[in-house]
């Protein structure tokens, strides 16, 4: 099966199952696991921030994000088209922490200074009559939209307009290494102007669980207590941080073979006639292009070995990853030339 689903369906490898086999570890609730403390010191420093929190998942990092800056009550976030706390969540912005979540349009997730301030409006300090805004938050790169790399100068932008209004940052970087391989820029480039961030060590990473929150000292110290209180705190936890720090030493600069991966599906799927696709708005390993009737072709490509996504009814996402080498991408593409 080429598996083109999404990249959170890597495999640890042989060489990382050896490195979690061989880990120190201790209670990490307790401090006392090394290899956690040495991944999330690692992660701290990566993002240009002063501390971070192993948590099991990305989703509980942007849970606990949300929650650090919301409060029920008439509390607004702002987000991009499609972005994950939107799609993938479950409702729990809203949820857990009573978020009121406000859409910024933007190209493919990506949405700029003044698109903000049109979503914020003409409401003023102190007015009872509106939500009180709160939070930003910027998807690096893109899911849905396509694994778009936000430019730099136009994420300060953004954070410029936020601080004008009071509201806090937050970083959703579940693929940001992706973003850092496409760009040449370094993580804390992106990562140090937000108030929190994290990275996802399941997708193009490759390890099997894990995630971590970075911020101040006491954002993280007050996100350790929604970590206990939510069920994510851990014990011996140092086994799947050694994925992490496995994949941060090993995992990193091959992700611009499955970048490479991805534009020579992007370039095949173009060539295919009833499939529209711009080979060039591929930046990352993200692949999204349209059909017909995205669920039918997704079924006759699992027929023929290959599993990819459907969006909706006619837009089909592929991810690309560790799993799946260049000869996986030339037989994906002969399946969907059948599947169309």
């Amino acid at each position: 099966m080429i598996n083109l689903y999404s990249d959170t369906q890597t495999r640890p490898s042989d060489a990382m199952r050896v490195a979690m086999a061989a880990a120190e570890v201790g209670d990490e609730q307790r401090r006392e696991d090394p290899t956690v403390v040495a991944l999330e010191e690692r992660v701290a420093e990566l993002l240009g921030q002063e501390a971070a929190v192993f948590l099991p998942s990305g989703t509980m990092c942007n849970a606990i994000a949300v929650r650090l800056y919301i409060r029920p009550g008439g509390d607004q976030m702002f987000l991009g088209e499609n972005a994950h706390p939107l799609r993938f969540e479950a409702g729990g912005p809203a949820a857990i922490s009573g978020a009121v979540l406000t859409v910024v349009p933007g190209a493919a997730g990506i949405f700029t200074a003044d698109a903000l301030r049109g979503a914020l409006g003409a409401v003023s300090p102190g007015d009872r009559y509106a939500p009180r805004p709160r939070l930003v938050s910027v998807e690096q790169p893109t899911n849905v939209g396509g694994g778009r790399v936000w430019p730099v100068q136009q994420i300060v932008d953004v954070l410029d307009v936020a601080a004008e209004h009071g509201m806090h940052s937050h970083l959703d970087g579940a693929r940001l290494m992706n973003a850092v391989v496409a760009s040449g820029l370094s993580a804390s480039a992106y990562a140090e102007p937000f108030d929190t961030a994290w990275i996802d060590f399941t997708k193009g990473l490759g390890a099997p669980v894990g995630a971590c929150l970075a911020g101040s000292g006491d954002l993280i110290a007050e996100a350790w207590r929604y970590k206990q209180m939510w069920g994510g705190a851990m014990r011996q936890a140092g086994v799947i941080a050694a994925a992490g720090l496995y994949a941060l030493d090993h995992h990193v600069d091959r992700l611009a073979d499955d970048h490479a991966n991805a534009r020579r599906l992007a370039d095949g799927l173009a060539a295919i006639d009833g499939i529209a696709i711009d080979p060039d708005s591929v930046e990352t390993n993200i692949v999204v292009f349209d059909v017909a009737d995205a669920p039918a072709f997704c079924a006759a490509l699992e027929a023929e070995g290959v599993l990819m996504g459907p969006l909706g009814a006619d837009r089909v996402r592929a991810v690309t990853h560790l799993d799946v080498d260049a000869d996986g991408i030339e037989r994906a593409l002969a399946a969907a030339a059948c599947a169309v």
